[in-house]
């Protein structure tokens, strides 16, 4: 490898910085939102957002493969591929909600080894790489010390599809828990990485969703998996914890059908 992880880590925390000051442009501006054919919505942001990220990495590293949200799969036989979500909270970025991020993540030999979740409007970073730690705009990140569920703070992006899934499980699964807070996409992920929240679930993930999450939660203490406890991120749905929950919270995910890629739309 040319680059050493923590050097391909400032590469990807800049071009999220630059792409995501692309999406400030439009963001609170009532921008036109089309609809894509699984019915998710799309603005010129996430596309202006992903052409940029796909012009920086192609001019420091033709041979890698990119994939993205918006423009699919770039190829490539060098085992090293880029996965980007320009816009991760396309819904609350279209109504004007800070909590949209842009995702950047390193997948080497398959393996997510590296992760950026910028959020433009925050003027928030967070960022992690194997062995090179979690840093949350440059200071260390970790993840809370909360080892009970009753007292625990719990985020969720879709209440209504984890309804769906969890059945009754969902409505006992709060009265179990301490606190609960929706509206999070990845930035609720973050959250628990920052010691902010303890738990979020998240019902229906594609690999652009998760991928950066994976090494972000990892190397600040906690667990970012499909809700069979698996470490993936083509399971369909995701769930963070700060590592002392997992064993608390797995089983209310236990036996469960598999998650769907998509999000309804009102």
């Amino acid at each position: 490898m040319s680059s050493s992880l923590a050097d391909l880590l400032e590469f990807a925390a800049d071009a999220a910085w630059v792409a995501g000051r692309s999406t400030l442009a439009h963001f609170q501006t009532g921008v036109a939102v089309d609809i894509k054919a699984d019915a998710s919505p799309v603005t010129v942001a996430d596309r202006s957002a992903e052409r940029i990220l796909r012009d920086v990495i192609g001019a420091r590293f033709p041979d890698h493969a990119v994939l993205g949200e918006e423009y699919g799969e770039q190829p490539a036989r060098s085992g090293f591929r880029w996965v980007l979500d320009p816009i991760d909270g396309t819904q609350s970025f279209i109504r004007g909600v800070p909590f949209y991020g842009v995702l950047v993540a390193l997948e080497i030999g398959g393996e997510p080894r590296l992760g950026v979740a910028h959020f433009p409007a925050l003027n928030e970073t967070v960022a992690a790489a194997d062995g090179c730690g979690c840093w949350w705009n440059g200071r260390r990140a970790r993840v809370s010390g909360t080892v009970r569920l009753e007292q625990a703070a719990i985020g969720y992006s879709d209440s209504r599809m984890l309804h769906d899934r969890m059945q009754e499980r969902w409505p006992a699964f709060q009265h179990a828990t301490g606190i609960q807070r929706g509206w999070g996409d990845c930035y609720g992920h973050c959250l628990v990485a920052t010691g902010r929240l303890d738990v979020m679930l998240d019902p229906a993930m594609n690999p652009w969703d998760c991928s950066a999450l994976i090494p972000i939660l990892r190397e600040a203490g906690g667990t970012c998996t499909d809700w069979t406890g698996a470490t993936r991120t083509d399971g369909g749905d995701a769930f963070s914890t700060n590592g002392r929950l997992f064993d608390a919270v797995r089983p209310w995910l236990a036996d469960i059908g598999p998650g769907r890629t998509e999000r309804p739309q009102p």
